[in-house]
Formats: C-alpha cells, structure tokens, sequence
C-alpha cells in the first residue's frame, strides 16, 4: 500500500473484518455474551442511574433489550457519538481490532458527560497464545518463514495507560480469563470464523495456505496442550477498562507533603533510618 505523507498506517483492514461479521452465526458468539454479562454486573456495583447510555458495538444485535435509551453506536474509526450526549458508553469487544485505540477511547471520552462512566471489554494479549505459538511453529518448519496471523493484542498494564493518555479519571483495568476447549484444530478455526475474529490484518498472508501447515499444528497444539481429555484449550482473555470523565467533584489525590501522619505511626511499627550510602 502507497503511503502519503497524510496517510496512517492501517493495522486491520476494516474492510474484511465487516465482511466476516457479516457471516458470524449467533451460537457462536459466547464471547460477546460474556462481555455483556460482564458490563451488566460491572453497573450494578456503581451506584447510579444511567439515562443516556451509548453501546460501541459490531454486534447490535446482542445488546437488545439491554437499555431502551440506549444509543447502538458501530464501531467504526470514527465514532457517531456527539460531544457530552451521554452518561455512560460502553464500547463492546471492539477494541482490539481498532486501528487507533487511543483515538477510539478520546472520542467516547468527549461524548461522555462530566463524572461520565466508560466501561470497556476488549480481548487482551494472552488470547490464543495456544494457537500463536503453534501457528509460528508450524509454519517456520513447512515454509521457512513467517506470516502475520493472529492480530497483536495488548497486555492489561498497556491498556490501563490507554485510559490515562486518553484523558480519563480514576482508572481501572483487570481481567477475566476464558477457556474454551475443542476436538481439533479445525474445530477451533471454524469457531473464531463463526465469532467473526478471524485474521484482518492488513498485512495478511492473501495466498492459501499449505495444508500440510494446519496439519503439523494440530500436532503441535495436541503434544503442547491438550488436556487430559485430549481436547484443546484455548484461552480468551477479557480485559476490562473502567475510566470515568474529569469532574471536579471525584475524588482527588493529596498534593505531596500533606499528610497529617506519618506512615509508620498509621501502621504502628517503629520508624528506621535509611542507612547512608
């Protein structure tokens, strides 16, 4: 792809992941299911009412009935979302295939009004590091070289600082690990299609490949890790953001040097000097 100097780079094309949304089947979107039931619960620990929520979403159809004002919103690079139209937007399982996810999380932040909620479920770095490890195994050993396969995703500490860069209050980011077990390779390939989180890297291998590939990664992925079941696990990992816009009425951190107790009186234990060096 010809780059100009106006032009950023694209890691996903936004093209072919819509085009494989298009065909998920509904049985197969368990992670979607959990990632709402995980936003659900998240709300009844904040004790507030929300009237105008905003869903970020490519799966419209699995947030109904969730909020009758609530506004579905596509995930696409740029967010139809106005500026402090809502107190709280909850962006669902898109995250991880955003081209500018700080860009995505500054955009909600502006939509939100002041003391707003955001509330985030994306999948994280340890998803499918079963199936990265074997693929790029695999394929070293058939062709020689490697492809991009499976998208970069990010560890739970990096997206954290993604809320702070992006201007949000309060952050809090924490995980939620998934296993799901297949027959087979291929049963598991099928299912990631069937969820539409197939491979959209822009920088994709657009060539079939080998047989012979997925052939010695299921023999990979079966002496590597399967389980006493012979089965294959494969891990998802849902991380969760929690930001909340600037007010000046949240809490706020003491300035430096003003605290009225020293810390070995609050813990009751005797107060040493360093030693010097």
């Amino acid at each position: 792809m010809t780059q100009t100097p106006h032009t950023q780079p694209q890691l996903f094309d936004r093209a072919t992941l819509k085009s494989y949304r298009a065909r998920v089947k509904p049985t197969a979107l368990f992670l979607q299911e959990m990632a709402r039931d995980e936003i659900e619960d998240r709300l009844t620990m904040v004790n507030r009412s929300f009237t105008s929520p905003a869903i970020v979403t490519g799966f419209a159809e699995i947030w109904a009935g969730f909020n009758h004002d609530a506004k579905i919103v596509p995930d696409d690079d740029v967010l139809n979302l106005q500026p402090s139209a809502h107190d709280l937007v909850v962006h669902a399982m898109g995250l991880h295939w955003a081209n500018d996810p700080v860009g995505q999380l500054i955009q909600c932040r502006r939509a939100l009004t002041e003391d707003g909620l955001l509330l985030v479920v994306m999948l994280g770095g340890r998803t499918l590091h079963e199936l990265r490890a074997v693929l790029a195994q695999a394929e070293t050993a058939v062709t020689g070289g490697l492809s991009p396969r499976i998208a970069p995703m990010g560890e739970v500490r990096d997206l954290g600082g993604l809320l702070q860069r992006a201007g949000f209050a309060l952050p809090v980011a924490d995980v939620v690990p998934v296993t799901a077990e297949y027959r087979d390779l291929t049963h598991l390939m099928h299912d990631l299609r069937d969820m539409g989180e197939t491979n959209a890297l822009t920088q994709r291998l657009k060539r079939p490949t080998p047989r012979k590939l997925f052939v010695e990664a299921d023999a990979l992925y079966r002496r590597h890790f399967a389980n006493a079941a012979n089965r294959l696990p494969a891990t998802y990992e849902l991380v969760c953001l929690t930001g909340w816009s600037p007010s000046q009425t949240q809490q706020q951190p003491l300035r430096p040097g003003s605290a009225k107790m020293r810390l070995a009186d609050a813990l009751s234990v005797p107060e040493t000097k360093l030693p010097k060096q």
